[in-house]
């Protein structure tokens, strides 16, 4: 069983804190088990998208573990972003939007291996 959506939100929230990266939930959804993306803002009109990695990478005997992918290799326009975001909630209405501001584009997640 996987770690609460709403708990582990509030967890990468504060760890975002401590690093100095400003951080909030743009869209609440589904406490159990929503679907968690995550934007990076660049500050410069870009960004990266962070969306939930398939379950295929999932290892049995970590079940708690969030692993996440990057939409696309490099940052691209907040627009295109936005429009991407726009449909996913249609497709998944309890999917989170987290979105964070960071120059560097750091964001803390785990990225599922290639």
């Amino acid at each position: 069983m996987r770690l609460k959506s709403n708990i582990w939100v509030a967890a990468y929230l504060r760890r975002c804190q401590t690093e100095g990266v400003f951080g909030a939930v743009r869209r609440r959804g589904a406490e159990e088990a929503g679907a968690v993306f995550v934007k990076v803002s660049l500050l410069d009109g870009n960004a990266m998208l962070y969306a939930p990695a398939p379950q295929t990478v999932y290892d049995d005997g970590r079940p708690i573990d969030r692993f996440f992918v990057p939409v696309a290799p490099q940052p691209l326009p907040e627009h295109t972003i936005e429009e991407r975001l726009t449909k996913e909630i249609r497709f998944d209405p309890d999917a989170w939007i987290v979105e964070t501001e960071d120059r560097a584009g750091r964001h803390f997640l785990e990225l599922a291996k290639a």
